[in-house]
């Protein structure tokens, strides 16, 4: 299936790219992360626990499923004081 996936702040940074199309076989964030960090570095950086993951913008764990058209994103942690 295809997804899109965008990448935000220190993420996008890392990967390159603000937004890509992907051709997925995960059934769920947890299988897509797994996926995208076989490619190498600096594609493990998506499989911290201190990146975020929504799906069609809404924040998600990794257990969430993904379909045909879905778009993911991935981001850091936000904080302030």
């Amino acid at each position: 299936m295809k997804i899109s996936l965008r990448f935000f702040a220190s993420v996008r940074e890392a990967i390159g790219e603000d937004r890509l199309e992907h051709q997925t076989g995960a059934s769920n964030v947890r299988e897509l992360r797994a996926e995208l960090a076989a490619r190498g570095e600096p594609w493990p950086l998506l499989l911290e626990e201190a990146t975020l993951a929504a799906v069609n913008q809404e924040l998600c764990d990794n257990d969430q499923p993904l379909g045909e058209g879905d778009e993911v994103a991935f981001f850091p942690y936000m904080t302030g004081g």
